[in-house]
């Protein structure tokens, strides 16, 4: 039985042009503004089973916040049905129901009775509370001394205290300092090896991909896709990177007069050490980069640059000409630039390719050209192993080499 079920979940917002102030208006207009139905949720049907991860992305605005929210029973639906089986706790709004004014001790007991725990089980978790989130030396100030990521640690402690069965997730995994972020982490990761189920959004591909056993890709209040993590944001990508194409393509049409870039990408090859076209290489392989570029105008000091990413978002590897110390400039005319990468020690996958020139090697200044995640090739690799590298190694037994020793 599942964890959690949506049954052709929708659900509006009602989004006001002009809300009429007095009765009179009221009257006259028969109702009470001029308002928009939006639908956030479109007959949404998701099930989450017991002791499964699972990860939602999509755009901005495609409802991946509201249904978490519908989750959560913060909303109702307009329509459809949602259930929950288990104890729930919500990251959505740490520290939601803190009271400024008052000390962190007191609000962790409020906002704890909040979340359905009674004073006697706050009593007995209150030490670890506190300690989780660093906050021991503190925890009597005022709220408003604290900053905000004291005031994130102590919210996201207090919420991860509840002993839920069910978590809700929704952008919080930046709480905190770097030793704090890897905290957090480890305790994701033994509240799923205990068998607990947790629902994220999250626009961190590489987080959805390492965490979650599923993934769901959500667009315009629907679900288009549910399946384990790397093909679901395979899909995602590849609608992301062609919507970016139309949309230059679409800017190009309506403005044809622009004045090209400086300097544009014309072409990018990629090939094996006989200079074939690459359709898949072994581990360990040579791959060269062959890009082919037009100068429109002289510049003094363009910088290349490349960056290589498994698919499914992991980022592997990337250089320029400027980190490499390669003097590219003056550039006044079209040409070709070679990148030869002696070894690929990569595990069996996927990868993307960026490439990008810009005017310097300045990094607040943008691309002149860019073609992200354009260009692709496989490693084929039927090893066993896991990752994205191989890093060089080897076994031994230690003992029996100590034993070894003694004897000889």
């Amino acid at each position: 039985m599942a964890a959690i079920e949506m049954r052709d979940v929708h659900k509006r917002y009602r989004i006001y042009r002009e809300r009429y102030r007095s009765l009179k208006e009221v009257v006259i207009h028969r109702r009470f503004g001029d308002w928009e139905d939006r639908w956030a949720l479109r007959g949404i049907d998701l099930d989450v089973q017991p002791g499964v991860t699972l990860g939602l992305l999509g755009h901005n605005g495609a409802g991946k916040s509201t249904a978490l929210k519908l989750m959560a029973r913060v909303l109702s639906p307009d329509r459809g049905i949602v259930r929950l089986r288990g104890r729930l706790s919500g990251l959505l709004e740490l520290g939601a129901g803190f009271q400024l004014e008052y000390t962190g001790r007191e609000n962790v007991y409020l906002n704890a009775s909040l979340l359905g725990m009674s004073k006697r089980e706050v009593d007995r978790r209150f030490k670890d509370i506190v300690g989780f989130a660093e906050l021991e030396d503190y925890i009597d100030a005022p709220l408003r001394t604290y900053s905000s990521g004291m005031y994130m640690r102590l919210g996201f402690s207090v919420a991860i205290y509840v002993e839920p069965e069910i978590l809700l997730v929704d952008e919080i995994l930046s709480v905190g300092d770097e030793a704090f972020q890897r905290k957090c982490m480890d305790w994701f990761e033994g509240f799923q090896r205990a068998g607990g189920t947790i629902v994220m959004v999250s626009h961190a591909l590489g987080v959805i991909n390492k965490l979650c056993h599923r993934a769901a890709w959500m667009a315009g209040g629907r679900l288009l896709a549910v399946d384990r993590p790397e093909p679901v944001i395979n899909a995602y990508l590849a609608s992301v990177r062609e919507q970016r194409q139309l949309a230059a393509e679409a800017d190009h049409a309506a403005h044809p007069e622009a004045a090209p870039p400086a300097i544009q990408l014309a072409d990018v090859k990629l090939l094996d050490q006989h200079g074939r076209m690459v359709d898949g290489l072994r581990r360990g392989d040579p791959l060269e980069l062959w890009i082919s570029y037009r100068c429109h105008e002289p510049l003094e000091t363009p910088v290349f640059g490349v960056a290589i990413y498994r698919e499914g978002g992991a980022y592997v590897y990337g250089t320029n000409t400027a980190v490499d110390g390669f003097q590219l400039g003056p550039i006044d005319h079209d040409g070709v630039l070679r990148l030869r990468y002696h070894s690929l020690p990569l595990l069996g996958g996927t990868y993307l390719i960026t490439v990008a020139v810009f005017p310097s090697a300045e990094p607040h200044i943008g691309a002149l050209d860019y073609r992200e995640q354009h260009y692709r090739f496989r490693i084929l690799d039927e090893t066993g192993e896991q990752g994205l590298a191989r890093l060089d190694h080897d076994w031994t037994v230690a003992v029996r080499q100590e034993e070894e020793r003694r004897v000889g």
